[in-house]
């Protein structure tokens, strides 16, 4: 059986391709390794992010998605054109239809961007879908209902808001506040506080191990090792969750205030709906411990974690495959 139709979630950090009765195939860092000088791809996905903070200097490790759109046009289309060989099968003789996420604010150089990246990978049509509205598919939001619906989706390079009606977005905002701010304000806090520098990978695997959005809840700590930037040797530290949760709680309240940019320029009547049924969280940093407490506390309003947070846009694609001639005539490759 040929593969026709894959959807993928095209994140900053993460890249989630989903293949219709097989579910998720590939979840793998956006991440690409290129051999210098003459720019030949060495590694893509999970083996390039293992050489992250490893590499000679003839390999270097890039990120080609900044903030979730294309940073660089070139190793975009490599890493798209892997993941499609990946999941159909380098001899399938059948070009396949993509359903991609895109940002809510993606300009039209950006789309066009997305676009011919995915057709010269090799897919056949091209789908763009604003990331929101596929997180709102995979939370279970009923989209198309006239009731409002408010959903927060934190990825690694950006946060949107949007507010959900009758199939589209009222309401949006778009911030370049994430998981990889969190990530570097972690490492930012140990390298003033104690002169030790670490790794973007281990800055990341404190937030996710003992990372939470409030404090005094349950401390946690964790043992980590860097290099003292006094002596320049290896040292050993012990951090722990309040520390975390002191160091990102800037970034969080920088989101907060978007959300309540957005309840601002919200209609009376669709605001009222959000304040009864609350604000949904999605996205893999909204997997931080006590977020959605955190957003109950400081907006006043309900927030519910999505269930697997994670997923919520791979899974929104899956719906828009699944019903796609459906979705054709509504949402694909609308640019407002």
């Amino acid at each position: 059986m040929f593969t026709r139709r894959l959807g993928i979630d095209l994140g900053t950090t993460n890249t989630l391709v989903f293949l219709p009765e097989k579910g998720i195939v590939i979840n793998e860092p956006t991440a690409v390794a290129i051999r210098k000088p003459d720019d030949s791809v060495l590694a893509v996905g999970a083996e390039a992010k293992e050489m992250v903070g490893r590499t000679p200097d003839n390999i270097v490790t890039y990120r080609p998605l900044k903030e979730g759109v294309i940073a660089d046009y070139y190793i975009t289309q490599k890493m798209i054109k892997y993941f499609i060989s990946k999941s159909v099968g380098s001899f399938n003789i059948f070009r396949p239809e993509v359903v991609i996420s895109v940002p809510a604010g993606i300009t039209s150089t950006e789309f066009r961007a997305v676009m011919n990246a995915a057709k010269e990978a090799g897919a056949k049509d091209v789908h763009l879908v604003k990331e929101p509205l596929l997180a709102a598919l995979g939370a279970g939001i009923p989209i198309h209902s006239s009731e409002g619906n408010m959903i927060v989706n934190i990825g690694g390079g950006t946060t949107e808001v949007a507010v959900i009606s009758l199939g589209g977005i009222v309401a949006w905002s778009s911030l370049r506040v994430a998981g990889n701010l969190f990530d570097r304000s972690i490492s930012d806090y140990i390298k003033k506080n104690y002169s030790l520098a670490i790794g973007e990978t281990t800055a990341e695997n404190i937030k996710i191990n003992i990372g939470t959005a409030l404090t005094g809840k349950k401390e946690m700590e964790m043992k980590i090792r860097g290099r003292d930037l006094g002596t320049g040797l290896p040292k050993d530290l012990v951090v722990d969750s309040d520390e975390v949760a002191g160091a990102i709680n800037p970034h969080l309240v920088d989101i907060v205030n978007e959300v309540q940019s957005v309840f601002n320029v919200t209609p009376p009547e669709l605001a009222a709906d959000i304040m009864e049924k609350g604000v949904i969280l999605s996205g893999g940093s909204s997997q931080l411990r006590q977020i959605d407490n955190f957003f109950q506390r400081s907006l006043g309003v309900p927030a519910y974690r999505a269930e697997t947070p994670f997923y919520c846009v791979s899974k929104g694609t899956a719906k828009i495959l699944s019903h796609i001639d459906v979705y054709k005539r509504t949402l694909l490759n609308k640019r407002s």
